[in-house]
């Protein structure tokens, strides 16, 4: 049997219909038709034990995480990376567990790897209460820090793709301390998927103790390797903030949402939506500043919600800035952002 997603699997697209009715209050119907196509279509095709089991795994995952996160898709919440081996009386444990206390009571929520050192400091300083655990199994057992144990915000995961997904889908802002290569995965993959779009820009900031150079080293590689054999671009420094303090980091995080809100892509078309109106001679300057990532033609306005915007009633009170964005050059993107923050 060949199975397809159109619509033209006569019994089988029936007996679909069929289950999620009986299942009762299925949202999105569409959507998981096809999440039971491709379950079949994987069934039929591949003989592999293992490739489906992975398949099967990764969907219970991705499951679990958004029931976990779900309730709390309107809270902001900062992603926090660093070393497991750090020791508590090193100062930027003490850095680690201050941030966790300031992010707590300025209103965000973190999320762990829920193991020790870095994580466990930013736990010990948030609470259980404000705290979210993404652990990983791994052949050496790592239990989650005495912190998470026990929350009903810790997931474990087999797969680190799965755990990635959760850290950076789920984040409004990246915090990294120094750490080994798991820190430096998460630091690159975070910059890559900002760098080419693929993750909405947002604050990754990283924080090194006062007086410390691990990012300063770390980007000095970057100015004497990446930018001076053209790998990188000079506008892809504007994708993270570096600082030394725990202010230096709340506020850098306070002020990328101070009027920004999020961005939606409408078409070929980007739309910014924030929280407070920039006037109208502003929109004017950043059109002029920033035609070099805009469309031949293509300009920025100040706009009502957009009607294919409909769908997400609750933000239609926002005022908007649209942009003919060629989706090239984020950095510059952010230092737009940047300067929407300003005004």
């Amino acid at each position: 049997m060949s199975l397809h997603f159109t619509r033209t699997n006569d019994q089988v697209d029936e007996a679909i219909d069929r289950l999620m009715e009986f299942a009762g209050n299925v949202h999105h119907s569409e959507i998981v038709r096809e999440m039971i196509v491709a379950a079949l279509k994987a069934g039929l095709e591949d003989e592999e034990r293992a490739d489906l089991k992975l398949m099967n795994s990764t969907l219970k995952e991705m499951r679990f995480t958004a029931k976990i996160f779900g309730p709390y898709a309107k809270v902001r919440k900062v992603t926090v990376f660093g070393s497991a081996r750090t020791k508590p009386k090193e100062p930027v444990y003490m850095m680690a567990r201050q941030l966790g206390k300031d992010l707590a009571a300025a209103g965000y929520m973190v999320i762990t790897g829920a193991g020790p050192g870095i994580m466990q400091a930013v736990n010990e300083g948030a609470g259980p209460e404000h705290s979210f655990g993404v652990n990983i199994r791994l052949p050496f057992e790592q239990k989650p820090n005495p912190v998470l144990e026990g929350n009903p915000r810790l997931i474990t995961y087999k797969y680190f793709f799965n755990r990635k997904v959760a850290f950076l889908k789920e984040a409004h802002a990246i915090a990294l301390f120094p750490g080994g290569f798991g820190t430096l995965d998460e630091a690159m993959e975070t910059l890559t998927l900002v760098q080419t779009g693929k993750r909405d820009p947002l604050p990754l900031i990283l924080v090194d103790e006062p007086g410390g150079e691990y990012w300063v080293k770390w980007l000095r590689f970057f100015e004497d390797e990446l930018l001076a054999q053209g790998y990188i671009a000079p506008t892809d420094f504007n994708l993270f903030e570096r600082v030394d303090s725990v202010g230096g980091a709340i506020e850098r995080i306070d002020h990328f949402y101070r009027r920004y809100h999020s961005l939606r892509y409408v078409k070929k078309r980007l739309v910014i939506r924030m929280t407070s109106t920039i006037a109208p001679k502003a929109a004017r300057e950043l059109d002029r500043l920033f035609r070099d990532i805009l469309t031949p033609s293509g300009q920025i306005v100040l706009s009502p919600p957009l009607p294919e915007e409909a769908d997400e009633p609750e933000l239609a009170h926002l005022p908007r800035l649209v942009l003919d964005f060629r989706r090239r050059d984020f950095g510059r993107l952010r230092s737009l952002i940047n300067m929407i923050n300003d005004y």
